[in-house]
């Protein structure tokens, strides 16, 4: 059989993985797919209403539509694929608030040392290892989220303070040191989580 240009340069699908999420993600995921659903509804009635109007080669309006539910399609089956692939386990970030600091792990508020093997450059951040998607930053701590299925979580996940080890980025070799380890204040994760959104998700 033949292969096709198409299969041969297609990237290959994502790994399954387990994202560990706040509680109502899944009901966001859900609602979310609803949403999508009800939309493709409407749409496709525009379709047929424009359809009606006549000659549908200069029908602007049938074309936008049937372009426009093209575009559901694809996030739904987007969204549906992320679901399969993926198992989401919820976690209760008021745990965060005493869980033992031997290792870095998820809830963690972390000092970090990164060091460019390849230019020597140093950086220190800041960081609270928190669930999927969360990206906001604290300007009174200084705190960043940091979320745990980013690759540089993924680096220093499960570290002890003051073990330099050498990882790979995306950016290059790197040379990683977990300076201090704590668990966040309720005023911090107050201050750092924001509401639940549904993910952004990239067509296949």
């Amino acid at each position: 059989m033949p292969l096709h240009r198409k299969k041969i340069f297609r990237v290959a699908a994502p790994a399954p993985t387990t994202i560990y999420v706040r509680p109502g993600y899944n009901r966001v995921l859900a609602e979310q797919f609803e949403a999508l659903k009800l939309k493709r509804i409407d749409l496709v009635k525009d379709k047929v209403e424009a359809h009606s109007q006549g000659d549908l080669r200069e029908n602007f309006g049938f074309k936008a539509a049937k372009e426009a539910i093209r575009a559901v399609d694809r996030k739904m089956t987007a969204l549906d694929r992320f679901v399969a692939r993926n198992t989401f386990i919820e976690v209760d970030p008021v745990m965060w608030l005493t869980k033992p600091t031997d290792t870095l792990q998820l809830g963690h508020v972390a000092t970090i040392e990164k060091e460019d093997v390849a230019t020597t450059r140093k950086h220190r951040f800041i960081f609270l290892v928190t669930t999927h998607g969360e990206t906001a930053s604290d300007p009174e701590s200084g705190i960043e989220c940091l979320p745990h299925n980013s690759p540089l979580a993924a680096a220093v996940l499960g570290l002890p303070v003051n073990a330099p080890t050498k990882v790979t980025l995306p950016a290059g070799e790197a040379l990683m040191i977990v300076r201090a380890i704590r668990n966040p204040t309720k005023a911090e994760l107050d201050r750092l989580l924001t509401a639940i959104n549904p993910p952004e998700i990239e067509d296949d």
